[in-house]
């Protein structure tokens, strides 16, 4: 059973409740702060009205030698009709006639001062008490009354129609409020659907600086970067596979060719063992590859560490060379002080995957030897340098043979997919190295620089 809920589905739907919820709170404070300044308005214009009355009745009144009071009636003497009392002590002087009203509470008044509310009769009224004084002591009191009915009856009316009014405004805020908060977001809808488009048909589109609101231009640069990251994503992973593919053939096709061989005629018990034993050296090659190379893009951007040998590393990278390529010229190791010795700061796998290519591409092009060269280099550094007898590369393309795809010479028949130079440098890299192109007598020579163990 789904719970029910009145929170609306869509960005512009909350936000026109929540403006509606903001506008309602603001609306009733503006309310309740007016209909609560306008009743004390009217109380004010009440109590002056009162004190004005009473004080100029007071005006009129004399106090004689004898105490008495003598009112003297003024030219307006309807005043005295209009709810005004005169006492001496407790004792009326003047008075409307007749008696009523709020009599009873005008006879407490008598020989105090200050303001009272009356309202157990048929009408509310208010009164306010001005003591007469002479010598100090007070001789009599002039009480005076209105009747606050059209008072309350105009703060009634200014709460109602300032409820009116409210209700009117917030019943115009939410559509309102949601009309043009969709239309404020119509823009955001479309670089959406547009980003959606792109990622999907061509990630090299982008939205550019073009002249925008700050916030939609702010949202143009995000939408830009996830684009430009799942571009990257899109080459990482052609990248990888293409790598993958470069560096499994090799590997691959040796194990076609041990199975084809195995199953082509029976083979005896040596035979068969020495087969299985080649199966199984390289899947366990193939393995390695790709625990390399799957390293290798998880930790992308970040240096790799490990530590190995760097003498035994490369021996074990020219002996499998000359078994899978037992037709090419052979690979010469020369090592130079502390070359035996020495260690490099990146795992033996790693440094394999960075030796390999370039071994690989060496005996493509050399004519009767690869030379591998190897020692500590000043500093805390060691250098490989792997050199073939081949054509060489131009000294204007040693920057493109490590760009992927590259190759020297398309023309030859030679296996290269122009994928392993730029692998073995970004992986050097990866290590915290370089490999460079140095110049040569004859052939072509790259020099690999990794960190010291």
């Amino acid at each position: 059973m789904r719970r029910l809920t009145l929170r609306p589905a869509t960005l512009r739907g909350r936000l026109a409740l929540l403006a509606l919820a903001t506008t309602a709170i603001w609306v009733a404070l503006l309310t309740t702060a007016f209909n609560v300044v306008l009743d004390a308005r009217l109380r004010a214009q009440a109590d002056d009205l009162l004190r004005t009355r009473a004080a100029a009745v007071a005006a009129t009144v004399e106090v004689r030698s004898n105490g008495s009071l003598t009112v003297h009636e003024p030219s307006d003497d309807h005043v005295l009709d209009t709810g005004i009392w005169i006492y001496q002590g407790r004792h009326v002087v003047e008075g409307p006639p007749p008696p009523g009203g709020p009599q009873a509470w005008a006879d407490r008044l008598a020989g105090g001062e200050g303001f009272a509310d009356e309202s157990s009769g048929t009408a509310p009224f208010r009164l306010y008490a001005l003591p007469i004084r002479d010598r100090g002591r007070q001789v009599g009191t002039v009480v005076a009354a209105v009747e606050v009915t059209p008072y309350r009856h105009t703060a009634q009316t200014a709460l109602i129609g300032s409820i009116g009014l409210a209700v009117l405004l917030l019943g115009g805020v939410y559509p309102v409020t949601r009309a043009v908060v969709a239309r404020a977001l119509r823009p955001v809808s479309v670089m959406s659907r547009q980003a959606a488009r792109w990622s999907g048909e061509d990630a090299g589109h982008r939205f550019g600086a073009e002249r925008r609101p700050a916030e939609l231009a702010d949202l143009a640069r995000t939408l830009d970067g996830l684009l430009d990251r799942l571009a990257a994503v899109l080459r990482h992973e052609q990248q990888l596979t293409g790598e993958m593919s470069h560096e499994l053939r090799t590997p691959l096709a040796a194990l076609t060719a041990e199975v084809e061989w195995l199953q082509a005629r029976p083979r005896g018990a040596e035979e068969q063992e020495t087969a299985h034993q080649a199966i199984a050296s390289g899947a366990a090659r193939m393995h390695d590859i790709v625990e390399t190379l799957l390293t290798e893009a998880r930790t992308r951007g970040s240096e790799t560490s490990g530590r190995c040998s760097l003498h035994e590393v490369i021996v074990d990278v020219a002996r499998r060379s000359a078994e899978d390529h037992p037709q090419d010229p052979p690979v010469v190791l020369r090592t130079g002080i502390d070359g035996e010795t020495a260690t490099v700061g990146v795992s033996a796998p790693l440094l394999e995957r960075i030796l390999a290519p370039l071994l690989d591409n060496a005996r493509r092009y050399a004519v009767r030897c690869v030379v591998i060269d190897y020692a500590a280099a000043p500093g805390q550094s060691v250098e490989v340098r792997v050199s073939d007898d081949g054509p060489g590369i131009p000294a204007d393309l040693w920057g493109d043979v490590f760009e992927p795809g590259f190759r020297a010479a398309p023309a030859s028949s030679h296996d290269g997919a122009g994928l392993g130079l730029p692998l073995a440098r970004r992986l050097a890299r990866a290590a915290g190295g370089e490999i460079t192109v140095s110049p040569a007598d004859t052939g072509a020579r790259f020099v690999v620089s990794l960190p010291a163990g």
